[in-house]
């Protein structure tokens, strides 16, 4: 489990501690948060633990010293050795950001099946890894629950390859975020705490701010390009504040198909541990009395730029989708230690897409030198706007 102390992670020990017959948590790995992975250690005693930070991994082995027998690693050589380890049958991919990549890439080189949350991967290098996963025969089921939505709403084939015969386009929902009835001007005021407010899921603080702009949505849209072998003209997005309809697929005699539910991420988790079977995850049946309506709008580009860039982006290729993921995450940690204002998150991911050339990511040496380069140009943007802020100026 890459990334088992953040949201996904802990959701995902929640679904596996319900059929203690049928899973098993054989290695757990976090950044930092040793106290977490500590009680988790405690709680279902992996074989392993990784911890990529060393001085947590050391902290980790003194704490577990004489609780369980769980052997600590250290470092992102850790997590590409459990992800590919030979007794691992699954492995969840839910490391936020650029950091999740290499892990999730070993993963799929050793065939396994990857429950696929970390949709940086994808966007970052969606080419080689989907190409890998071919090779070696790995299954990849998606995790973020509008991408789950729209597998179980295709045709799948028994390798669980989803089939577009028949598909007109791919409908991928959105919340709309903390932000979505704001004015431009409440918005370019807005702080991270209330970026942060989701109004409907509990998630990290990025993934949380990534919904607020949007970019979460054009992140999504690329990653369903590369699960689903679209373009990205046939992706389409609506928001629909509740998030009770997870995405829709329409077809070309006029059918929608859409998977329905509650906002919980153990849905989509109990559907990529069981498939292609289904198990208990532990959810709330849907009221749909209860509901009484759901609404569905188009969304503001003018307002939230964040989604036009990824779309720009998935059109160029390359790494492009690289370069907007690595700007991306440059700006965001940037707002969310009060450094740059909100709206110059999507001015520091235009300005590193506008300057940097389009170049086919044929090996993931490639894709790593773009997202460095990227990040060196996103942080010379950053200081500007910090600058500016810190002078009293636009934000």
């Amino acid at each position: 489990m890459l990334g088992s102390t953040g949201s996904i992670g802990v959701s995902t020990l929640d679904v596996i501690a319900r059929h203690p017959q049928r899973f098993r948590a054989w290695a757990l790995a976090a950044h930092r948060s040793v106290d977490t992975l500590a009680a988790q250690c405690e709680a279902f005693h992996p074989r392993y633990a990784v911890m990529v930070d060393p001085d947590a991994a050391e902290a980790l082995r003194k704490r577990l010293a004489g609780a369980c027998d769980t052997e600590v690693l250290a470092g992102a050589e850790g997590l590409q050795r459990i992800a590919a380890h030979a007794d691992v049958d699954a492995v969840m991919a839910a490391i936020v950001g650029a950091a999740g990549l290499p892990s999730t890439l070993a993963a799929a080189e050793a065939g396994k099946r990857i429950l696929l949350a970390n949709k940086e991967s994808l966007v970052m290098a969606g080419h080689l890894l989907m190409a890998a996963a071919r090779k070696a025969g790995a299954v990849i089921l998606p995790i973020d629950s509008e991408h789950n939505a729209i597998f179980q709403c295709l045709p799948q084939g028994r390798d669980a390859t989803p089939g577009l015969e028949g598909v007109s386009r791919i409908l991928l929902t959105a919340s709309g975020g903390p932000f979505r009835n704001w004015t431009a001007e409440a918005i370019a005021a807005a702080t991270p705490a209330e970026a942060c407010a989701h109004p409907n899921w509990s998630m990290g603080r990025k993934i949380s701010v990534d919904s607020a702009t949007l970019m979460n949505k054009g992140l999504e849209l690329i990653e369903a390009c590369w699960l689903f072998d679209v373009a990205p003209s046939r992706v389409e997005i609506v928001v629909h504040p509740e998030s009770i309809v997870h995405s829709l697929v329409q077809y070309v005699d006029g059918s929608v198909l859409a998977q329905l539910g509650n906002p919980d991420m153990r849905t989509p988790i109990a559907y990529g541990l069981g498939w292609p079977q289904r198990i208990d995850a532990g959810v709330a049946p849907l009221d749909l009395v209860a509901l009484s309506r759901l609404h569905f709008e188009a969304p503001d580009e003018g307002r939230f730029p964040c989604l036009r860039l990824a779309r720009e982006a998935a059109a160029a290729g390359g790494t492009a989708m690289a370069v907007c993921n690595a700007a991306n995450e440059v700006a965001v940690q940037a707002f969310l230690a009060g450094g740059i204002g909100f709206n110059a998150i999507p001015a520091v991911i235009e300005a590193a897409l506008a300057a940097m050339p389009v170049v086919e990511p044929t090996s993931l040496s490639v894709v790593e030198a773009a997202d460095r380069e990227a990040r060196e140009i996103a942080a010379l943007h950053v200081a500007r706007y910090s600058s500016r802020l810190l002078a009293g100026g636009e934000n």
